[in-house]
Parts: structure tokens; C-alpha cells; sequence
């Protein structure tokens, strides 16, 4: 009796699950580790020694932290407390969290970025805090750090794979399915590791593209 069968169309769909969650799960990161990053990284910018000594202690804990502890002790702790979380709603938590970290300082130093004389100028001329902020400070500081913030958000795509170790049903755990039941280890991974090409690489250009049209 053959207890392994080989890859089929049928498995086209199951697939294409693992695909979408994995793109779900990495959007809903990026985006809330971006807005939430871009206001720690401004209050950071804005805060005193004392203020920047907590914040950025507590970043620090979630950067050095590896990413798959975290997942492991969120989901683990959440559960032992009695209110257990589904496998995406705990992994968008914590993976918006570790984006967050490495997006606050992304915002921080671009914000830094602008030169005080600047800020200075555009007070002088009438500008409100809010105004220079708005006008001056976002839009030179974000456009000194869209690189690294692409750079991130392409780090948070390939580290939604560890999201798998909870049970999120993303590409890699349906990798691992497929491979226990056809035993085809080689071919899975190398399509797996082509798709995240795929979506990695033509960003990876188009973030190029941008650099070079802020740059004119």
C-alpha cells in the first residue's frame, strides 16, 4: 500500500490558501507596524532622554528578542491565561509588534534627518508646530528613509513564514503538509522559495525606481 501520493491540481487550491494567508498576514503587519512605528519613532524623535531610555528599551527587547520565541511565548502565555487566540490574530500581533520596532527607527532617524535650521525657517514664517510637522518634517524625513522602510517591509514578508510554528496556515506550513504527504521535499521548497522571489524581487526594483526618481 502507498502510503505518499504525488503533487496533483488538486492541490492547486490548497495551495493558493497558503499563498493569500501568508500576503494577508504580511499586509496587516506592514501596515500596522508602519503607522504604529511612525508614531513611536516621531514621539522618540520629539521625547527627552528619560521618555527615549523606556521606548527604546522596549524596542530593543522586541529587535533582539528572535522572532519565533516571541511567536512561541505570545501564543503560549495567552493560552496558559485562559483567553487563547487563533493563530493569525496572535501573529499579527506579535509580527506588527516586530515590525513596529524596526519601523520606529526607521521614522526616528528620518525625522532627525531634517535639518533644525529648517524647522526653524518654517516657524519663523508662520508655520505652527502641527504645520511644520505636516509640511516640512514627514514628507523631506520620509522621503530620506523610503529605502529602509521597503527594506523592512520586505523582512516582515519572508519572516511571516515563522508564523507557521502557531499553526497559521501560511505558505511554508503548507509546504510542510504537501511534503509530508508526497514526500517531494526538493521541488516543494524551491517553489516556495520562488514565490517569495516573486513578490520580493519586483519590489525590490520598483523600491529602486522610486530612489531613483526622489534622487532627480
Amino acid at each position: 500500500m502507498n502510503l505518499f501520493t504525488p503533487l496533483s491540481w488538486n492541490d492547486s487550491g490548497f495551495i493558493l490558501t497558503g499563498i493569500l494567508n501568508t500576503i494577508y498576514i504580511s499586509v496587516v503587519a506592514i501596515v500596522i507596524g508602519t503607522i504604529l512605528g511612525l508614531l513611536i519613532g516621531f514621539l522618540r524623535a520629539e521625547s527627552n532622554k528619560s521618555v527615549n531610555l523606556v521606548l527604546g528599551g522596549f524596542l530593543d527587547i522586541l529587535r533582539s528578542v528572535p522572532l519565533i520565541i516571541q511567536l512561541i511565548l505570545f501564543s503560549t502565555y495567552v493560552g496558559a491565561m485562559g483567553h487563547p487566540l487563533s493563530p493569525f490574530i496572535a501573529g499579527s500581533i506579535i509580527l506588527s509588534l516586530y515590525t513596529m520596532a524596526f519601523m520606529s527607527e526607521v521614522f526616528r532617524s528620518g525625522f532627525d534627518s531634517v535639518p533644525t535650521s529648517m524647522r526653524t525657517a518654517s516657524r519663523s514664517l508662520g508655520m505652527t508646530y502641527l504645520q511644520t510637522v505636516i509640511h516640512i518634517r514627514v514628507p523631506i524625513g520620509m522621503r530620506a528613509v523610503f529605502p529602509s522602510w521597503l527594506g523592512v517591509a520586505l523582512s516582515v514578508i519572508k519572516d511571516s513564514a515563522l508564523v507557521s510554528v502557531i499553526g497559521y496556515m501560511e505558505l511554508l506550513r503548507t509546504g510542510e503538509q504537501l511534503i509530508s504527504r508526497t514526500q517531494e521535499p526538493l521541488m516543494i521548497l524551491i517553489g516556495i522559495g520562488l514565490f517569495y522571489f516573486m513578490i520580493s524581487y519586483p519590489l525590490s526594483r520598483y523600491g529602486k525606481h522610486v530612489e531613483r526618481k526622489m534622487a532627480i
